[in-house]
């Protein structure tokens, strides 16, 4: 009975807890039991912190009993990337040289979390720094995907996304540099959001300004992602890009809108030359349908090279991390994960011209998009070309789509995730159906910036009618 929490939503837990028919304790215990059982199939997590969960559990369930003020997220249990930094329990980016690290401060995204109740349950894997969008590291092995354990997990935030569509957490913390919280939330079938750049402040960002890095939310419904973004949303002195942000009642918001008539969206399958598996344009074709039939008006984008943007977010990117990470990989390179040395091989022939010239050009498209989100409201595609790849997928080898195979993953891939880091304009991906292998398929939609109450309330109406979040991956797989 007490694993029945596990499948609640996060909104339905707070008002259960608020009127006391729920206990946070009940609530925490039910998912650290069921993290600990399916752990050993799934591998979803590098740590669990069950006895700094009950602790904060039963301090929490007493505030209810005092009837003292309680936060947005009271008492809900939360899993969160290993990539963020949560003071006094382990952090280690998924890499080996930081296997032993505890910070000494959470996050700003941490601390607004716990300011609002939220419980810490467990540290999620991630990919060696968050470098590739599968979820395997020499420190932990792979993550296996919610619905199949022979597919990978995605990434580089794919721990955090199996947890909260198996019921190990109701929601969780992603990051997102490239595509990071949308590609395993498609690859699991649950909700990830890019919110405007700033809106979360995020203090682990090394160059504030030039950022393209997202600390994010994720989970299984709308309503839940909404939530969260209200509890970490607003204005912080160390991310110049979230002056004048504020958070707003998000679901409040959301629950205001019941169609989508008068909304105007912009459509397009693959950017020119990129491929796209027949069951995604299928269910791609059936979530265009179901968005007229919902009452928006929808119009094809022309064909255009604007949005091939991989190699441009890879000379951002890679010379980021080049200067990151460089020291280390001369120093110890076996203690990194091939991949990420691979990569950091790929930037030392770029100079300081070449990262000039791609932000230059990151600024055109952040205009092109501007231009696009004039006339319409929102932005409409595929998350991906296909279906969760083969978990043993060589980030370097070749990408299979319909019986075809593809030189670069990337670019193949994910091609509509990345424009949106290097312009900063919401993204969220929402499950709209299932491929011929029964595994999910995402659409995402991109809206105006800072306007993130209309584009969650329109993915809420999508939702709605869409009506397959009550669909669970099974168990009897793992």
């Amino acid at each position: 009975m007490a694993e029945e929490f596990c499948f609640w939503t996060a909104v339905r837990l707070r008002e259960a807890i608020a009127h006391r028919e729920v206990s946070p304790v009940e609530a925490t215990r039910a998912v650290l039991d069921r993290a600990t059982r399916l752990q050993p199939k799934l591998n979803c997590f590098i740590t669990l912190c069950p006895d700094e969960a009950m602790r904060d559990a039963k301090a929490a369930e007493q505030a209810v009993m005092r009837g003292e003020p309680t936060g947005l997220l009271h008492g809900i249990p939360y899993a969160c990337k290993d990539l963020v930094n949560t003071k006094g329990v382990k952090t280690t980016f998924g890499s080996l040289l930081f296997a032993d690290n505890v910070p000494t401060e959470d996050a700003a995204a941490i601390s607004r979390l716990r300011q609002h109740g939220a419980i810490l349950v467990g540290k999620t894997t991630t990919s060696e720094f968050g470098a590739k969008c599968l979820t395997d590291a020499p420190l932990f092995g792979r993550t296996r995907n919610a619905w199949h354990p022979e597919r990978t997990s995605g990434g580089s935030s794919g721990g955090a996304a199996v947890a909260v569509a198996t019921g190990l957490a109701p929601i969780g913390i992603a990051t997102d540099g490239g595509g990071s919280t949308r590609i395993p939330a498609a690859c699991n079938g649950v909700v990830g959001l890019k919110q405007s750049i700033g809106l979360v402040p995020h203090s682990q960002a090394e160059d504030a300004i030039g950022n393209l890095t997202y600390v994010t939310p994720i989970s299984r419904t709308v309503a839940d992602t909404a939530l969260m973004l209200q509890a970490m949303a607003g204005e912080h002195p160390c991310d110049p890009w979230s002056a004048g942000a504020r958070a707003e009642d998000y679901l409040k918001d959301m629950r205001s809108v019941a169609d989508l008539r008068g909304k105007r969206i912009l459509f397009a399958g693959m950017p020119p030359g990129r491929p796209m598996a027949s069951d995604v344009a299928s269910c791609f074709g059936s979530a265009l349908q179901l968005l007229a039939e919902l009452g928006a008006e929808l119009a094809e984008m022309g064909p255009s090279t604007d949005f091939d943007v991989e190699p441009l977010w890879r000379t951002i990117n890679h010379t980021v991390w080049k200067a990151r990470f460089g020291k280390m990989a001369e120093e110890q390179p076996d203690q990194l994960t091939p991949s990420l040395l691979q990569q950091l091989a790929l930037a030392k022939d770029y100079t300081a011209v070449d990262y000039q010239k791609a932000n230059f050009a990151r600024t055109r498209l952040f205009r092109h998009v501007q231009d696009l989100l004039r006339d319409n409201d929102f932005i409409v595609v595929p998350t991906l070309a296909r279906t969760a790849v083969p978990i043993d997928q060589d980030l370097f080898g070749k990408l299979e789509i319909d019986g075809r195979l593809f030189d670069e993953v990337r670019s193949n891939w994910f091609p509509w995730t990345m424009p949106f880091n290097l312009t900063g304009h919401p993204a969220i991906t929402l499950p709209c159906g299932f491929g011929s292998d029964g595994l999910p398929i995402g659409l995402q939609l991109v809206g105006r910036l800072r306007r993130e109450s209309d584009l969650l309330a329109a993915a809420a109406v999508f939702e709605a009618a869409r009506n397959i979040v009550s669909r669970w991956p099974n168990e009897e797989v793992w």
